[in-house]
């Protein structure tokens, strides 16, 4: 049944089926190939991801719309699983935006989050940020929705307002993106489980994003009790790639002071298992039989 579904659909009905979804940070296709064969329903594409992994820089909003977009196609050609995709401001105004939501969708990406602040925007977790107004807010979501080419695509509205203005700014921001067509609500750096609770409430039970990142001003909260706060979808847009991180540095440093890699041999993915989740054997298997085909004509 998911095959016929568009990627929008499969998000939709990955929402319905699993509370709180989960979605797990990919920055690379091999990331969301393992991801999807552990079994998650839903995997990421953090812009701050695409910034660090793919171009070496800071999460400052210098990435443009095709740098994303590269890292999106990789992702959805090699796996099913719904990807959800961070699209900063939507890089201009609203023909920016309208283009942006197409652009993704044709690119196979299932939603896609917009945020306030900004176009020199900040990471949603550092001080002085600034945000725009709730008005061009609300325009930036209707540029988004009206885009739409598949009424399943799954649009959710970020705010900074929390950290800068307060909860009931933040809340009134949410509930004025929802009206304004939004499918889901990201509170971007809520401090507290009764935070959420608010802001569940003052949403009415629609969709809310908790972005449970790492070192952040969020506390690694449990999804139940996220789930029992209000939240329907629990975002961990970077944690295999800080893990990665420092892995790979700790083989270099080992390589550079052992003048080998055995200590840290260990730690490392084997070439069998890299081969299982690439299905290499299977490749191999049909090369195999072409290379016979060949000697026996």
């Amino acid at each position: 049944m998911s095959q016929q579904l568009t990627a929008g659909g499969r998000f939709r009905q990955a929402l319905a089926e699993t509370k709180p979804l989960q979605i797990l940070g990919t920055v690379n296709a091999y990331h969301a190939m393992m991801a999807e064969r552990v079994g998650h329903k839903a995997i990421y594409l953090s812009g701050g991801g695409v910034a660090n992994a793919s171009y070496g820089l800071p999460d400052l909003g210098m990435t443009s719309l095709n740098d994303v977009l590269e890292d999106v196609r990789r992702i959805t050609d090699a796996v099913e699983t719904p990807l959800l995709v961070d699209i900063d401001t939507g890089w201009g105004g609203a023909f920016n935006i309208a283009k942006t939501v197409r652009n993704m969708t044709k690119a196979g990406a299932a939603a896609v989050h917009i945020e306030d602040q900004v176009a020199q925007k900040r990471c949603g977790h550092r001080p002085n940020k600034e945000i725009v107004s709730l008005e061009e807010m609300v325009d930036r979501v209707k540029a988004a929705v009206d885009a739409k080419t598949d009424d399943d695509f799954f649009i959710i509205a970020r705010t900074d307002a929390f950290q800068q203005d307060g909860l009931n700014a933040a809340v009134e921001r949410a509930q004025a993106c929802l009206e304004a067509g939004a499918d889901g609500i990201f509170a971007e750096a809520v401090h507290t489980l009764s935070d959420y609770r608010a802001f569940a409430e003052g949403i009415n039970g629609a969709h809310l994003l908790a972005n449970i990142t790492e070192f952040g001003a969020t506390p690694l909260f449990n999804k139940q009790e996220l789930a029992e706060n209000g939240a329907t979808m629990v975002l961990y847009p970077l944690s295999a790639f800080r893990a990665a991180n420092q892995a790979a540095l700790n083989v270099y440093e080992a390589i550079l002071r052992d003048g080998d890699q055995k200590a840290v041999v260990d730690s490392m993915q084997t070439r069998m298992d890299l081969y299982d989740f690439l299905n290499y054997h299977d490749f191999e298997q049909k090369l195999d039989a072409l290379f016979q085909e060949g000697k026996n004509k």
